[in-house]
């Protein structure tokens, strides 16, 4: 099984990396997934991160690319709302690095 150990607690993954079981997300949770895709979340990342997270919880699913450039223009703005930023924040897979980094299910329509 793989996993992750954060504060001495063993998080139960899939094998893509996701958590299995979605209250065991926290920030540090996200930390730690974050450094096993050698990425260091800025406030720029936490930011889509909360996003996703509201739009988790409104929709109860995690969106594709599209969707989420969407969601991000209506909540962030343009300048936010973006291919281009979301794809350099997210090294070119935002919506499927976003939704492991936020503790939620891979997109379903992602490969």
């Amino acid at each position: 099984m793989n996993q992750l150990i954060v504060d001495g607690r063993r998080i139960a993954l899939d094998k893509d990396g996701y958590l299995l079981n979605l209250d065991d997300w926290s920030e540090t949770v996200a930390e730690a997934l974050a450094q096993r895709e050698e990425l260091r979340l800025s406030r720029e990342h936490w930011e889509v991160l909360q996003l996703l997270r509201g739009f988790y919880q409104e929709f109860q699913l995690s969106p594709a690319n599209r969707p989420l450039i969407k969601y991000a223009t209506l909540k962030l703005g343009p300048e936010k709302g973006n291919s281009l930023h979301l794809n350099l924040l997210f090294k070119g897979a935002p919506a499927k690095l976003a939704a492991k980094l936020a503790g939620l299910p891979k997109p379903t329509n992602c490969l």
